[in-house]
């Protein structure tokens, strides 16, 4: 039987998709629109193809990031049949509510650690505690924060410094030509990248959803089997969100922070690119806001220090830090709320 609070988590959990593909979308084609390779509308366009086709072709070949994401808690230990089900929703509405909050003020936050937190939260407020939390695999969570960051301005770094040495002669009007063509063609990589690590979480959440309500089994390894047709729905609405916009985020990430050139804009998608690939084929769930923009600023400090402008970065980590225990204390509160209410 269908109850109120699966139709209820399915509607937020299609939600926080749109939410997702309206703030944290736009990071993957922020530098294609400051350099001027592509208008903001085609970049949107741009987009919406590679990210649906990025969703669905990484979930048929590997869905590591599915399962890590729908392993990292237990929603056992609850009081009735619907409260893991209800813990699930309040999260959600959690994470929606910061991602909105976040998208007000400009600030390109992760999208996937506010899901991480939220839903952890909540799990937590059922009735486990710390205890609802699976070690293993919210390792892999804090792995993938760390390699993200390093790994992307490590990669931006050495990448544009290769760069910069390979076409130090070069005519300006040829690597005009040349980067243009080749950041649509890193562009098209990155925002295939983004729809593979974040379609694939939000996934994981939708089963996991079905799961609770009894409406799906797991695998023997403790995996969901992700059916065609939750590709095509969550890849479209991701989709949907990326053409609402979200010029505020374009304009933090790829104007802001750093003036980028187009070789530049080249670089930071490859290497975001490249490091989301490494991490979608290990399992790993990276956030493809932090991977994005510490690709930028190696970018911009393998030209000079000076040319970053470390005072949006400090505002941006602030909000990355804030996200886990800020997103997790929303979810835990709005789980603690919801079960005295329902």
């Amino acid at each position: 039987m269908i109850s109120a609070a699966l139709v209820i988590s399915i509607v937020l959990v299609l939600g926080v998709i749109f939410v997702n593909g309206w703030t944290d979308a736009p990071n993957a084609i922020a530098t294609v629109v400051s350099t001027r390779c592509l208008s903001p509308r085609a970049a949107v366009i741009l987009a919406v193809v590679f990210n649906t086709l990025g969703a669905g072709f990484m979930t048929l070949i590997n869905a590591k990031v599915a399962f890590t994401i729908s392993n990292m808690v237990r929603f056992d230990g609850a009081s009735s049949d619907d409260a893991p089900l209800i813990v699930l929703a309040a999260s959600l509405f959690a994470i929606v509510i910061w991602a909105t909050a976040a998208w007000y003020f400009g600030i390109p936050t992760s999208e996937s650690h506010a899901l991480i937190a939220g839903i952890t939260g909540g799990a937590i407020a059922l009735g486990n505690g710390f205890g609802a939390i699976n070690g293993q695999e919210w390792s892999k969570v804090l792995i993938g924060l760390g390699v993200s960051s390093v790994l992307g301005f490590g990669s931006g770094f050495l990448i544009a410094r290769l760069v910069m040495f390979l076409f130090r002669n070069a005519r300006r009007s040829f690597t005009e030509r040349f980067f243009t063509r080749g950041q649509i063609f890193a562009a098209s990589g990155m925002a295939f990248m983004h729809g593979a690590q974040d379609g694939q979480k939000f996934m994981g959440v939708f089963m996991l959803a079905l799961f609770l309500n009894g409406a799906a089994s797991r695998n023997a390894d403790g995996s969901f089997a992700i059916h065609g047709w939750l590709i095509i729905l969550c890849s479209l609405v991701m989709g949907l969100g990326t053409s609402a916009g979200g010029y505020r985020i374009i304009k933090a990430v790829g104007m802001d922070m750093v003036k980028l050139e187009r070789y530049q804009g080249f670089v930071a998608d490859f290497a975001a690119a490249g490091c989301l690939l490494a991490s979608s084929l290990t399992g790993i769930p990276v956030s493809t806001t932090h991977t994005k923009t510490t690709a930028i600023m190696g970018v911009g400090s393998a030209r000079r220090i000076s040319s970053v402008n470390w005072k949006v970065v400090k505002d941006m980590v602030l909000a990355w830090v804030l996200t886990f225990p800020g997103c997790g204390l929303i979810g835990y509160l709005m789980a603690k709320l919801c079960l005295l209410i329902f």
